[in-house]
């Protein structure tokens, strides 16, 4: 999945919590809120509004959210142990571990293979 693709799925499962999503599909979103967070901070910056970036953060707050809960689905994991991300430091590092790992081969309780579904064999 590219960028561009990453980032009109993450907005077209806008509020969808169910199924999986492949790493591509959320480093690619995760890459998008980074890179927006980065310009609407400078613009709030420049132009001394201040609300930009606010805006940015709330339109893409639930996305954000959903995609992260589809990739836990892909390491056949439940979209609640996000939560552990308000655990100091340890829960963003486990966290990350799992993102970056590889996610289940074939159908696990949360769908069908993400992979599988797009590089038919």
């Amino acid at each position: 999945m590219d960028f561009i693709t990453a980032i009109k799925t993450g907005f077209g499962k806008f509020a969808m919590f169910q199924g999986r999503a492949r790493r591509s599909e959320y480093w690619f979103f995760i890459l998008f809120l980074m890179l927006g967070n980065i310009v609407f901070g400078l613009l709030d910056a420049v132009t001394g509004i201040g609300v930009l970036g606010l805006i940015f953060a709330l339109v893409t707050l639930i996305p954000g959210i959903a995609v992260t809960a589809r990739r836990l689905h892909d390491t056949d994991r439940s979209g609640w142990w996000y939560l552990l991300f308000f655990v100091p430091v340890i829960g963003a590092i486990v966290l990350i571990i799992w993102f970056c790992g590889k996610g289940t081969e074939g159908d696990n309780r949360f769908g069908a293979d993400p992979v599988a579904i797009a590089e038919p064999a």
